[in-house]
């Protein structure tokens, strides 16, 4: 089953990526993180390594994943997401966590 995903992105990955905030991709498959992560990135190779290590493929620690009002961040990557995500009637907000003092 093919799905397309809406996927919100945060301002410095639209910059980019030259893209508006909200991406859709599709997906064959199980809708999870890992497989969204997976279509971005080949749909738009310059977002490699923003959101994830290269190496290990493990979520960089100041990006945050969310979707129907729960974060996903320490979910595992190949858990099914929401129902609503799948659909496209909800989006996937990949977060950039924001620190200093």
């Amino acid at each position: 089953m093919k799905s397309v995903v809406h996927v919100e992105l945060p301002a410095n990955l639209c910059l980019l990526a030259k893209v508006s905030h909200l991406v859709e991709v599709s997906i064959e498959g199980s809708v999870t993180q890992r497989a969204i992560l997976n279509a971005l990135e080949a749909e738009y190779p310059m977002l490699q390594g923003t959101m994830r290590d290269h190496t290990s493929k493990l979520r960089r620690p100041f990006i945050r994943f969310f979707a129907c009002d729960q974060e996903l961040s320490h979910l595992s990557p190949d858990d099914p997401l929401p129902e609503a995500v799948a659909q496209g009637s909800e989006p996937f907000l990949v977060v950039g966590a924001i620190a200093g003092g």
